[in-house]
């Protein structure tokens, strides 16, 4: 399966699509530039900046978005405005990086250091009380995270790993029972973003190595994804019927003249759903 660019090169690093109808589309960011990026029906694309780092977001029951920023969180309201909460941490060498939401509305996000120091960062969740706790510690450059969609396990990855690990879950223990679903050889790339389909196939964007892999809940791979550029950082699926797989790419580290449409946005059919992006509750 190959994806088709649909966009031009929009962003230097690109990360954390979403699609949600409460935007009426997809969303996905700028990391490095602290943006948000909007996908209108007519193809044009729109820009927010809501602080030095854009990591993530996902919708919002009640409107809005959370949206994880350089330290912490941001929510926010359906009239559009933001809202920062208190950081999290007052580390400058440290900054969010990657989330989800889980089946019971809270929003998960998880850190790095800026130079990718080994174990500096960790995965934060903030519940919709707005009270926030670490849940994972010891991570390296903490990335993709999404449930099952009978919501009884979660796939996650640290990059730095190599490996697709899976949790247990439920909402009073959270995540336990970490271990390895499936490992990306490092002369292959390593797993960054990902998204699950509503048949319980594990799609793995593999930056460095110009793919994203659908794996079955077992950890083999069934499907392949090619893309023209070697940083592929992350998935979702979107369209009426969640049937098109959107992919985000990267400029990081690139020359000018290197990698042309790196940057842009992809679009896959990959002949299954996806699942509705899970909301905040908060």
């Amino acid at each position: 399966m190959r994806a088709e660019q649909i966009t031009d090169p929009v962003a230097y690093h690109a990360e954390g699509p979403v699609w949600s109808a409460r935007w009426g589309g997809l969303r996905w960011v700028d990391m490095l530039a602290g943006d948000v990026l909007s996908l209108a029906a007519d193809g044009t694309i729109s820009r927010r900046h809501v602080g030095e780092i854009a990591a993530a977001l996902r919708p919002r029951s009640r409107g809005g978005a959370v949206i994880g920023v350089e330290r912490g969180f941001a929510l926010e309201d359906a009239d559009g405005s933001l809202t920062p909460l208190p950081e999290v941490w007052d580390d400058h060498g440290v900054r969010m990086n990657d989330g989800g939401c889980d089946p019971h509305g809270r929003f998960y996000c998880g850190s790095m250091a800026y130079d990718e120091t080994a174990g500096a960062g960790a995965l934060y969740r903030l519940d919709p009380d707005g009270s926030v706790r670490a849940v994972l510690d010891g991570v390296t450059v903490s990335n993709g995270l999404e449930w099952s969609p009978d919501g009884d396990r979660a796939y996650y990855n640290d990059t730095a790993t190599g490996r697709i690990a899976v949790f247990d879950y439920d909402e009073k223990d959270g995540l336990t029972g970490r271990r390895t679903l499936a490992e990306v050889p490092a002369d292959e790339g390593v797993p960054d973003g990902l998204t699950v389909d509503a048949r319980g196939g594990i799609w793995v964007a593999v930056n460095r190595g110009g793919q994203v892999r659908r794996y079955t809940p077992a950890g083999a791979v069934d499907e392949v994804v090619e893309l023209p550029v070697r940083q592929v950082t992350a998935c979702t699926f979107g369209g009426e019927r969640l049937d098109e797989l959107f992919i985000t790419t990267s400029r990081e580290r690139l020359a000018p003249d290197e990698e042309p449409p790196a940057g842009s946005l992809f679009r896959a059919r990959a002949g299954v759903p996806g699942l509705p992006a899970r909301e905040f509750a908060g």
